[in-house]
């Protein structure tokens, strides 16, 4: 499914984007968003990440800077790549900017062609970027283990969460991959905003590919997050199907062997596991434990979420 090419511009000062650039980003029909307010802009940010963040580095009073290290410190909006319009600023200003997490500082000394180059190259090396599930734009693999290694690092107690949807195989069957396609995006949708409204930046969604994504989560957050939700994604599913299928509450498929049999609605199972009690070597090991769990949900009907119980003979049971 295309999805529309977005520019986001932040200037404090409502400055206009510089010629050079305003006239790359008209020959490429890129969209732009101007906005004043950094709180405005991180709120769009958040909802769908933009093809590229522009912030107006010229006579910044901080607030730019600010929005830059937000945006490249979260594991969501850490993927849209911000470029800095800079003056003609010091070398230690263009440092700063880019230990803030900047993908590129533009500054007016360069010449025209030399500013366009630049940014064809970082929007290639954007679309290069594999750590990115390219239909749902969540963090990939790279960064789900990263976000695993970064908690076990730092002494954390968190959750891994599994997320599989259940008959999507044969919903796609039955539909089209671009219905499979929407499902797998609203899916991604429901888990990155129950997660962000409960548990804030605490929270990280990945998405592993296909239909299915890991959360990792507090603990405090886990039966809120899971339960809500499963909660969100029972109302929804049933409108992505036909009416006649909605009514009656499934469909007939056929089996390897041609014969006939009912398929329900989708639902979502997903499997959780803790540090709470386990002991997690590596990413891998939580990766393993929490790919059970899910493998054990999908036994059970309906939408459900299962937290695994067991414990490491070396990692007490609190109150034993």
């Amino acid at each position: 499914m295309r999805r529309r090419l977005t520019v986001l511009y932040y200037s404090s000062g409502d400055r206009p984007v510089p010629a050079p650039i305003d006239g790359w980003l008209e020959e490429r029909e890129l969209v732009v968003s101007r906005f004043r307010e950094v709180g405005e802009m991180e709120s769009v940010v958040l909802r769908n990440p933009p093809t590229l963040v522009l912030i107006d580095g010229e006579g910044d009073n901080g607030a730019g800077l600010s929005l830059c290290r937000d945006l490249k410190e979260d594991g969501y909006t850490a993927v849209a790549p911000v470029v800095v319009i800079a003056g003609d600023q010091t070398s230690d200003e263009v440092g700063t900017w880019f230990r803030a997490g900047a993908d590129e500082v533009i500054s007016s000394t360069f010449a025209p062609a030399e500013q366009t180059a630049r940014l064809d190259g970082l929007l290639l090396r954007t679309e290069r970027n594999v750590s990115v599930h390219p239909s749902t734009r969540l963090p990939g693999t790279n960064e789900i283990e990263r976000a695993i290694r970064d908690r076990l690092e730092r002494g954390e107690s968190f959750a891994v969460c599994y997320a599989d949807l259940d008959h999507f195989k044969e919903y796609n069957d039955r539909y089209s991959y671009r219905d499979g396609d929407r499902v797998i995006f609203l899916l991604s949708r429901i888990l990155a905003d129950v997660t962000r409204g409960i548990c804030g930046r605490a929270g990280f969604v990945g998405h592993i590919g296909g239909d299915d994504f890991i959360m990792v989560l507090p603990l405090g957050c886990v039966h809120e997050v899971c339960g809500e939700t499963i909660a969100v994604f029972d109302e929804l599913i049933s409108f992505q199907y036909s009416e006649q299928d909605r009514r009656a509450g499934y469909f007939f498929g056929r089996d390897r062997r041609g014969q006939l049999y009912r398929v329900p609605l989708m639902t979502l199972s997903i499997g959780v596991v803790t540090n709470e009690y386990r002991r997690f070597g590596h990413p891998a090991r939580a990766s393993e434990l929490a790919t059970e769990m899910k493998s054990y949900a999908k036994t059970l009907p309906g939408s459900v979420f299962v937290v695994d119980r067991r414990h490491d003979r070396d990692k007490p049971i609190q109150g034993g």
